[in-house]
């Protein structure tokens, strides 16, 4: 009778850990993706917190709701700064060191990215308007990032927009008024 029964203890061993191995398997899987949402967030909050601060240069400067138009800039690179720290600015001066100033922040903190304010398309008058789009575009460390399924909450209309995010990168909207 013990001679049938040989080997059973050892095959029902491997069976145990082979269970335990896909159980941690899985919950790593789990923490793995975890990790990475948490990074998609705090990525986010980096965002809106750029954008805020756009929204508070704005606010702060001199001649913010008359120059609103002169904030506008594309997705292009950073423009190079003038010197306002050492020597006064002229408001006009003051909005390109605001906007470059910005950007550079932007750079700084997300990885690839990139700021773009455009005026907002909802008022028809051009000379009337009175709130920015202000968009903050970084890359997203994530793989599904690609699958438009993953992305599809967080996605801007273009037609809400009035401007689109760049292929391959994440955004964050915000209309700002001063």
């Amino acid at each position: 009778m013990l001679s049938r029964q040989a080997g059973i203890t050892l095959l029902e061993s491997l069976v145990a850990t082979a269970i335990l191995a896909v159980a941690v398997f899985g919950m790593l899987g789990v923490q793995l993706r975890t990790l990475a949402d948490t990074q998609a967030s705090v990525r986010r909050s980096q965002a809106v917190r750029l954008i805020e601060d756009f929204a508070e240069r704005i606010k702060t400067h001199p001649d913010g709701f008359q120059r609103l138009a002169a904030h506008v800039s594309d997705w292009d690179p950073m423009p190079s700064p003038p010197d306002c720290q050492s020597a006064a600015c002229d408001p006009a001066t003051l909005v390109q060191w605001d906007v470059a100033t910005w950007k550079q922040a932007i750079a700084n903190t997300l990885p690839l990215g990139q700021g773009h304010v455009f005026e907002s398309g909802d008022e028809s008058t051009p000379g009337l308007r009175r709130q920015l789009g202000v968009m903050v575009a970084w890359r997203a460390n994530d793989r599904a990032q690609d699958d438009a399924a993953y992305g599809k909450p967080f996605a801007i209309e273009p037609s809400v927009a009035k401007a689109t995010c760049p292929a391959g990168l994440t955004c964050h909207l915000v209309h700002v008024q001063p």
